[in-house]
């Protein structure tokens, strides 16, 4: 049977490590009564095709709600969605602009969009059109005389305001401004479709020459704030007058316990001093105070947002704690460190039946941030929202309880560009589904990427997963899943100490000691400690994609200290493709352990269709071999990504495609025994039969977001239920969304 035994001092080691067990206030910020949750979303190519790149940027809706216009800048076009029902949105097709809609606001029954018409930086140009959105038909035009970006409408229907960018070459020269022509200001009188220009020149302490004017808002009282984000300024302009009543430098923050550093390891160790806010988008929270996005540009990042009153004064500023809040939900971009970190680019206010609420989108995190406005000087953070790739449009539908979320990346046979719905409803919220405690310093635990995932065979509430190759050390992480979230309380750091691995493979250790496997599979080991596959890199015989690394098994002690290494016989290394261990179970007490590793894909010269299941007898140190029969894929290619062990003859396999979003179709559980098979070192292996326990599909739709790619981690826990837990890729060309996951199994049913 399944051994049952205790990792002997791991919680006693947890301790050591000075790590604070405590849940982090996101946990309890989570217990407010009204959240916000993700109902549905929508792709974007639905209003055009599956083939073409699109964007979904900047988004509005109808008055009552029920329809939404996007910009799709790639398509030149202008989406529609009915979203009548919020929870099955429904594509009604798209119009061609004739250029790159940069904005859209709706008023009564038509939609103000501004359109980029500009052959080159020198000679910008745009156009504002007027579109009745029931008929999806153009009514009128107007010559902007530059490259538009935001447009904003006033509450009371009176003005749209355009800010008139006139964006910079970043290729020119160091791509700082000065490059004129500068921006400006355009006010559309509604009443008399008159245009009014508005000189912002003169103004800013930098380049006042060159104003590149980025976001604009209005309020009640028909004041604009306008953001001068590479000029590091805020204008205030008066839309009946047209006058400037105020402009103040957006000014600088200072930043500690942040990540500055580009080396595959995220550490919120470093600082930065006088960081310009260099703000983005802007949002009134009252007709006194405003909030911006602080994006960072030519200076770097100043990676929060800011709230202003209308003297310029700093009422709140967030500091690193947008940094902090991605870290725990494992949503940091690491490859951003040096430049601008999460980037905070959005900005949105509603006021809602149960509270006014301020929205802060992040770019490079791919989260709406979502905190509560009853004292300005003191934002509640409320919850943290997954959102698609590159969220750029934030809009407050508070008449109809609504968040709508348009995310412009888009990765065509993987995560699209989708316009994401949100509803304000009783909690729980139902993300995150993990996410980190507290190092001793305050700061988060930081994780991402996670693939293999161990149950604790004597305690329910407990689980190990580990992170792949996309950060440059390896480590298991201890997982509290005993409530929901699970919460990641602790982490063992992988280390040569022996010098075990660097006998094998001498390119997989760091100079401090620490490795750098690609961890794919984790086991706890009869007699403490832990198993870990590490899938090998590159494929044997390929001049394109030349072996890096081989496949290894990996014995750790509870310490984290290496203490075995173990490869595959040199007649299956030469057979290696890049697809390699995936997974790893257990069977057997100490001293007759034998372990049973996943392989991804077929090796060269492999069964068609067949994949690896290798059987190693740590004994006898002996390698044999079964083979699985995979389902086909009418779309990419399907592998394994996990094994569980569920007795000494029985296990568990995930099954899945290389497919995202709408075209995933194979995500899925499946059981096979190994009774009365011989494993054979070479030859014909024996073929597994296998039975479906277990579609996923269905559990990672009910998300609301983007079926995601990569189930990377599976087990069964103590009590027989079972988790399954998603790989984020570290937050590259992904959304950072991570899906961990409890289920329940029929098994023997």
């Amino acid at each position: 049977m399944r051994h049952r035994f205790v990792v002997f001092g791991l919680l006693a080691f947890v301790v050591a490590l000075n790590l604070s067990l405590a849940a982090p206030d996101i946990t309890a910020a989570q217990d407010a009564d009204m959240v916000f949750n993700r109902i549905s979303s929508i792709p974007a190519f639905l209003n055009t095709d599956i083939e073409s790149e699109t964007v979904a940027e900047i988004v509005a809706a109808t008055p009552d709600g029920n329809t939404l216009i996007y910009t799709d800048a790639l398509t030149g076009s202008i989406g529609f969605v009915d979203i009548t029902d919020p929870t099955a949105p429904a594509a009604l097709g798209a119009m061609d602009m004739g250029g790159e809609p940069t904005s859209v606001g709706v008023l009564g029954e038509l939609a103000y969009a501004v359109v980029d018409t500009s052959e080159s930086y020198t000679e910008p140009s745009g156009t504002l059109f007027l579109i009745n959105v029931a008929e999806q038909a153009i009514v009128s035009e107007f010559d902007l005389g530059g490259q538009p970006d935001s447009v904003a409408i006033s509450p009371d229907g009176a003005y749209v305001a355009i800010v008139i960018e006139n964006e910079r070459d970043e290729e020119l020269g160091d791509g700082a401004p000065p490059q004129l022509p500068g921006g400006t200001l355009v006010i559309f009188n509604t009443a008399d479709q008159s245009l009014r220009f508005v000189d912002l020149t003169g103004i800013a302490d930098l380049f006042p020459e060159d104003p590149e004017p980025e976001f604009v808002d209005i309020n009640s009282q028909n004041l604009a704030v306008v953001t001068l984000q590479e000029n590091n300024y805020i204008v205030l302009v008066d839309l009946a007058s047209g006058e400037v009543t105020n402009s103040f430098s957006a000014g600088s923050v200072d930043l500690e316990q942040i990540d500055t550093a580009e080396d595959d390891v995220i550490t919120l160790n470093s600082s930065l001093a006088g960081i310009a806010r260099e703000p983005d988008a802007v949002a009134w929270i009252s007709d006194s105070m405003f909030a911006t996005a602080d994006e960072g540009d030519l200076f770097g990042g100043s990676r929060g947002f800011t709230i202003f009153n209308t003297d310029g004064e700093i009422v709140y500023d967030a500091g690193n704690t947008v940094e902090h809040i991605a870290a725990r939900l494992g949503h940091y971009p690491e490859a951003r460190s040096e430049n601008k970190g999460t980037e905070p680019e959005g900005a949105e206010f509603g006021a809602y039946a149960s509270g006014s609420y301020l929205f802060v989108g992040t770019e490079r995190a791919s989260l709406v941030l979502v905190y509560r406005i009853d004292d300005p000087s003191a934002p509640e953070f409320i919850q943290a929202l997954p959102a698609g790739v590159g969220p750029e449009g934030l809009l407050a539908i508070p008449s109809r309880e609504l968040l709508v979320v348009a995310s412009e990346t888009d990765f065509p046979g993987g995560i699209r560009s989708i316009v994401s719905i949100y509803q304000l409803q009783e909690g729980p919220a139902n993300y995150p589904t993990i996410e980190s405690a507290d190092n001793e310093d305050g700061t988060p635990i930081t994780w991402g990427a996670l693939s293999g995932l161990a149950a604790d065979p004597m305690d329910a509430g407990t689980a190990y997963t580990i992170r792949d190759s996309f950060y440059g050390s390896s480590n298991v992480y201890v997982v509290d899943v005993s409530g929901a979230p699970a919460v990641i309380t602790g982490e063992i750091f992988l280390m040569d100490s022996n010098g075990a691995l660097a006998a094998v493979a001498p390119e997989q250790v760091n100079e401090d000691g620490t490795v750098n496997l690609d961890a794919e599979g984790i086991t706890v080991r009869a007699g403490g400690g832990f198993w870990i596959a590490s899938e090998g890199g590159g494929d044997f015989g390929s001049e394109e994609n030349p072996v890096t690394s081989l496949n290894l098994l990996v014995g750790v002690a509870e310490d984290g200290t290496i203490d075995a290494v173990v490869s595959l016989p040199d007649d299956v290394n030469e057979r290696q493709r890049r697809w390699g261990f995936e997974g790893v179970a257990s069977t057997g007490e100490a001293g007759s352990e034998v372990l049973y590793v996943a392989f991804q894909r077929e090796f060269q010269n492999d069964l068609a269709g067949h994949v690896r299941i290798g059987r190693y007898d740590v004994a006898a140190g002996t390698w044999s071999f079964y083979y699985y029969p995979l389902d086909t894929a009418a779309t990419g290619w399907i592998g394994l990504s996990e094994i569980t062990t569920i007795d000494d003859e029985t296990f568990l396999v995930v099954e899945r495609d290389n497919q995202a979003d709408v075209t995933a179709a194979v995500k899925a559980i499946y059981q096979f025994s190994v009774a009365g098979l011989e494993p054979l070192a070479e030859g014909d292996f024996p073929i597994l039969e296998k039975t479906l326990v277990h579609d996923l599909l269905p559990d990672m739709a009910s998300t609301g977001g983007a079926v995601i790619e990569k189930v990377e981690g599976f087990t069964v826990l103590a009590d027989g239920t079972a988790a399954f837990v998603t790989d984020n890729d570290g937050v590259d060309d992904s959304n950072g969304e991570t899906q961990f996951m409890r289920i329940d199994l029929m098994l023997g049913e």
